[in-house]
């Protein structure tokens, strides 16, 4: 069972203690990528991007500065945000580091598919931006195209992914069993459990460190996840989509948005 997240924009270096830093699969890949973004000026960055001219010249600094073989920090710890506060890789033990690293997988924009001690340099590179390439692709196609057949389409995957990330996997995933798994917060006023968006991408990072400590590798326990006050709900879930429900978020302060 193959647990599946995405990248976040927001990234600070970090060493690990606990697994030695791994070189990721496409660096190749990626030291393209850096070249096309690095002939752009950062007038284009902030287009393409959508960011302030401030922050297009960070990311200017950053495209000069990145180097594919240069060393780098592993990702699940370089990553922040909401997804990774819930992930709390800084945590594990080397077994649980050690299970994270066959079983975790990162979509990412520009390294494509890392694992978790995979040493990356800082970058901004969504999959959802539209960076055109050579042979008419944009990011999105290129990659579909460079990971058809880095995944094993009879492998079970669960999914934790945004849409933009999950689709240029999806079809050499016919064959797979894919579970997404579906995070509700019970609203007071409608007395229904309806989505939060900063709840459900901790309680998603937070899913994939309760399989990975618990080194949970078949579907038949996942079901029985009940992090930060949720609990599987059979009423609302499907065999493919499980259900979580938490009437109290219990995941307050692992973000900057929940104080």
């Amino acid at each position: 069972m193959k647990i599946l997240l995405h990248s976040s924009k927001t990234m600070k270096p970090e060493v690990s203690a606990v697994h030695e830093p791994t070189l990721p699969w496409f660096t190749e890949q990626a030291a393209y990528l850096n070249t096309a973004l690095r002939s752009m000026s950062e007038a284009q960055l902030a287009r393409l991007m959508g960011i302030s001219d401030t922050m297009a010249r960070v990311v200017k600094q950053q495209i000069t500065a990145w180097q594919a073989q240069a060393d780098g920090s592993p990702a699940a710890l370089t990553f922040r945000g909401d997804i990774y506060s819930g992930l709390a890789a800084a945590g594990w033990s080397a077994d649980d580091a050690a299970f994270a690293q066959e079983h975790l997988l990162i979509l990412s924009g520009l390294y494509g598919l890392l694992r978790p001690f995979d040493a990356i340099k800082p970058y901004r590179l969504e999959m959802g931006y539209k960076l055109e390439l050579d042979e008419g692709l944009r990011l999105d196609g290129y990659w579909q195209k460079e990971l058809a057949n880095a995944l094993d389409s009879g492998e079970t995957y669960v999914n934790l992914t945004a849409n933009e990330y999950f689709r240029v996997i999806q079809k050499q995933l016919n064959d797979s069993i894919i579970v997404s798994p579906k995070f509700l917060t019970m609203s007071p006023k409608k007395h229904a459990p309806v989505f939060v968006t900063v709840h459900a991408k901790i309680a998603r990072g937070s899913f994939a460190n309760w399989l990975i400590t618990n080194k949970i590798d078949n579907l038949q326990e996942i079901n029985h996840y009940d992090q930060l006050g949720y609990v599987y709900d059979k009423s609302l879930s499907t065999e493919r989509e499980p259900v979580f429900v938490c009437r109290k978020f219990g995941g307050l302060g692992l973000s900057v948005r929940l104080k």
